[in-house]
């Protein structure tokens, strides 16, 4: 009985083989860069959110959001701009920001014209931790493009291929 399942499962192994080699499917020069720019993104992700979690305290997703607050006009900003800004929903940025107002790192104030409408504020304590956040990202960073210098070379071309990638 073990021997059948195993015949079985080469047969339907080699069956996928064939399939593929019948269909010809090769991998596209866009799903190439998909995959190497997933891996880089992991891999940059990884070392940044290691660098900032042991010097610092916070995530590179914490620190993402704060860095968006910190490049708010007078560091406010609501949640829904701040959603848009790093990718999360409206409601993924107030339980990231409940844990960080519970330390003083950010404040919710209520918006003027709107009482419905909660802002979020860089505290004082929130700007110096985005301050020395900002200093662990680039020593990181400096790390990470002195090993490759071509990148290094052409982040400011890399920098606007990404910026109209992402629109």
């Amino acid at each position: 009985m073990a021997n059948q399942k195993h015949i079985n499962c080469l047969l339907r192994d080699y069956s996928r083989i064939c399939y593929a080699l019948l269909m010809n499917i090769e991998r596209t020069e866009e799903q190439k860069f998909a995959l190497a720019f997933a891996g880089a993104w992991t891999r940059l992700e990884r070392r940044l959110d290691n660098a900032l979690g042991s010097i610092r305290g916070i995530s590179l997703a914490e620190y993402r959001l704060l860095r968006a607050l910190g490049d708010a006009p007078g560091s406010q900003a609501s949640r829904v701009d701040l959603a848009q800004a790093v990718g999360l929903t409206p409601s993924g940025v107030t339980r990231a920001l409940r844990p960080m107002e519970k330390l003083s790192i950010v404040s919710t104030l209520k918006s003027k014209r709107d009482a419905r409408l909660a802002i979020a504020a860089l505290t004082p304590a929130g700007r110096e931790l985005l301050d020395d956040a900002d200093g662990v990202v680039n020593d990181t960073l400096r790390v990470v493009f002195r090993r490759s210098p071509e990148l290094a070379l052409r982040i400011e071309e890399m920098t606007d291929i990404l910026g109209d990638f992402s629109r």
